[in-house]
């Protein structure tokens, strides 16, 4: 069973719409395809499969009301089950270490029932979204050619790498220790690229190091470019695969590409997946085609002795979405990108404005807040 984990740095980027016509294509391919709404809080996939409002799902699972069994529920489309994510739980975040390796071994026990696991996940870089994405070598990131789309893919994937880094160093390793002191300097931290840390590392643990440099070699995510309007936004693509490999000494693979079309916003008020629409159609060809090179791809797997199972409930503070929140940290990774050559000097300039406009209006927000606390505070409430 190859397990296919979707994720992107931003919502809105077409990541649901990407994983269920992505299950359907498999399916009507003969392959037997288990999908998942992981984007708990926020569920919505059952939307974009046309599948009726579900009563039970990974929510009620996780609370006891539902075996895992009774939650997969076959679909409309040939060789397609489906769990629904349901609103049980806010969000990701929320899941306890208990609960996500509960799921992760639940997963694990479909090897023998089906060919693909295809796991939607939620936007974002809190540590269960990346300890799911690393379930597998072979996960799908979905970005946009924007520049806050852009910028915040190839965040998702320096999170994965530092998650990654951290999980292989033992606690009280050399190598571990090293990386718990960079966490009291998070700014040098998001500021030091991979390959000079491995270099580094390789001083303190060459053991550790030697078994980190390993799993690089076994990860090979791969991109897939949505919303493109002309045929020069597909060298973004490029552009992010040059800085990956640059800066974070990771090769990405690049799946496919997708034309922007109003046709999905068609098929999602009829209720039906874009691939059953109009098969036809620029967005259908193109999921057609990623389909064909997952399907010609070899299923590729982490060494046995990597078991997310046993992953720390910590990590650099990097990995936090407050962090990505923060607008000198932003300040920080757009300087990065600038230094890579994903963005351009007008798309830096386009992107510091709106930094700025953001702050701005954090300020104004402020000090309404502040000004309306202190007439509250005049009358006599308590504050």
């Amino acid at each position: 069973m190859q397990i296919i984990p979707v994720a992107s740095g931003k919502g809105g980027v077409g990541k649901s719409l990407l994983s269920a016509n992505l299950a359907i294509a498999l399916g009507q391919a003969g392959k037997k395809v288990l999908l998942i709404d992981l984007d708990l809080g926020a569920s919505n996939l059952h939307l974009v499969i046309g599948h009726p409002n579900p009563k039970a799902g990974v929510g009620t699972f996780l609370t006891g009301e539902s075996k895992f069994e009774d939650i997969i529920c076959p679909t409309d489309y040939d060789n397609v089950s489906f769990i629904a994510g349901d609103s049980e739980i806010p969000g990701l975040t929320s899941l306890k270490v208990s609960q996500k390796n509960e799921l992760i071994k639940s997963f694990n026990k479909q090897e023998s029932k089906f060919d693909y696991l295809i796991l939607d996940l939620g936007a974002g870089t809190h540590l269960t979204i990346l300890d799911m994405f690393l379930l597998s070598p072979q996960g799908i990131v979905v970005t946009a050619p924007t520049v806050t789309a852009t910028l915040n893919g190839y965040l998702f994937l320096k999170n994965v790498m530092f998650r990654m880094m951290y999980n292989t160093f033992k606690k009280g390793s050399a190598g571990y220790k090293y990386l718990e002191s960079l966490k009291k300097d998070s700014l040098s931290l998001q500021r030091l690229y991979i390959p000079k840390l491995v270099e580094i590392l390789e001083k303190e643990d060459p053991e550790g190091t030697a078994l980190f440099k390993k799993r690089i070699n076994e990860f090979h995510p791969r991109l897939v470019l949505n919303m493109i309007d002309d045929p020069k936004d597909a060298d973004r693509a490029q552009r992010i695969r040059r800085s990956c490999q640059q800066y974070l000494d990771l090769d990405l693979d690049h799946l496919g590409v997708i034309y922007r079309d109003t046709l999905q916003d068609k098929a999602l008020s009829s209720r039906l997946p874009v691939i059953v629409y109009k098969p036809q159609s620029i967005i259908g060809q193109a999921i057609y085609r990623i389909a064909e090179k997952i399907i010609q791809s070899e299923t590729l797997k982490f060494d046995d002795n990597y078991d997310i199972t046993q992953a720390s409930d910590t990590s650099f503070e990097i990995a936090t979405e407050e962090a990505n929140d923060d607008f000198g940290q932003k300040m920080a990774y757009i300087e990065e990108l600038a230094g890579t050559g994903a963005l351009t000097a007008g798309e830096l300039a386009e992107t510091l404005k709106q930094q700025q406009y953001e702050l701005t209006r954090l300020k104004n927000e402020n000090n309404l807040l502040k000004k309306k606390l202190l007439e509250a505070a005049a009358k006599g409430f308590k504050v």
